[in-house]
């Protein structure tokens, strides 16, 4: 398969990686799915996809390897990261390694292929000066932490100053996807 409408999307939860691949090729996409970085390198051996959906967290591994990964192969390739959790500092290391957008779940199919053709930024995008909450600048916080230490929680923990299961209780909480 030649690059075209060929979509691979990275996401280790199958039931939503089946429900995107499902309404991706009712679109008229060929749609390719992988749950690992190891299962996309495999993929990419003998695929060119024009399209990428990238989940940020792939079991415990961060989808951030699999961004890299996708640009290595295509300089113009659009590639959107879903997540469950977003915060600055792994948005900012999304783009940073080549992702073109940066989508917080839930997101649907329409949300995805608008996001493939977004192009530039908007300048005309309203500051509207709202200060982020305690809870928002702790969760940003937790999430610098943990893309730091490759969503380590153990070292995440002693980085932030908080015994392990604390953090991982706060991390239940918010139930990460």
């Amino acid at each position: 398969m030649t690059e075209g409408r060929l979509l691979v999307i990275v996401e280790d939860d199958a039931v939503f990686a089946r429900t995107l691949k499902r309404s991706f090729e009712r679109r008229g996409y060929a749609v390719l799915t992988a749950a690992s970085l190891e299962e996309l390198q495999a993929l990419l051996k003998e695929h060119r996809p024009g399209y990428a959906v990238v989940d940020l967290k792939l079991g415990g591994a961060s989808g951030l390897s699999c961004v890299q990964a996708l640009r290595a192969t295509s300089a113009t390739m659009p590639i959107v990261v879903l997540t469950g959790f977003a915060s600055i500092a792994t948005t900012v290391e999304a783009i940073k390694l080549g992702a073109s957008y940066y989508l917080a779940k839930p997101s649907n199919t329409d949300d995805i292929e608008a996001a493939f053709e977004r192009r530039e930024g908007d300048p005309a995008v309203p500051l509207d000066g709202r200060q982020s909450s305690l809870k928002t600048v702790e969760w940003e916080h937790i999430h610098q932490a943990l893309v730091e230490t490759d969503f380590n929680i153990s070292e995440a923990a002693r980085r932030l100053g908080m015994h392990r299961r604390t953090l991982a209780r706060k991390l239940e909480k918010r139930q990460l996807r």
